[in-house]
């Protein structure tokens, strides 16, 4: 029998549980023609459609990703008002959501922070 889906949990949890074993013999010098490389690579595709269907994964809001580079970059929200050019206020607001950033601030976000701009506009 060949599977084209993960139709339910079940059959999902029985492929994570494969894949975990596959991953225990395939290495990263595997070839490709290699038989348990290519179940491996058949099963992960399927449980990643699974979890797509079943598992979507939002994308942040400005604040979240904002405050996500605020961590990676070992930003206090005063490095922030500093690096922005804006009041402690303004970055409390634009970080509480109560308020949207200009197009100027967004812009400068956008390159500051190295966040995609769509992001930034809310696209």
């Amino acid at each position: 029998m060949i599977m084209t889906q993960i139709k339910n949990e079940t059959q999902y949890k029985a492929a994570q549980q494969r894949i975990e074993e596959l991953l225990k013999v395939v290495t990263n010098e595997t070839p490709a023609t290699d038989k348990n490389f290519i179940e491996l690579e058949l099963i992960s595709n399927l449980a990643v459609d699974y979890e797509e269907a079943h598992y979507p994964i939002k994308p942040l809001s400005l604040v979240e990703t904002i405050e996500l580079r605020m961590c990676e970059m070992g930003l206090t929200r005063q490095n922030l008002s500093d690096m922005l050019h804006l009041s402690k206020s303004s970055i409390s607001d634009l970080l509480s959501g109560k308020r949207e950033p200009t197009l100027r601030t967004a812009r400068s976000i956008a390159q500051k922070l190295n966040i995609d701009p769509a992001v930034v506009l809310g696209l």
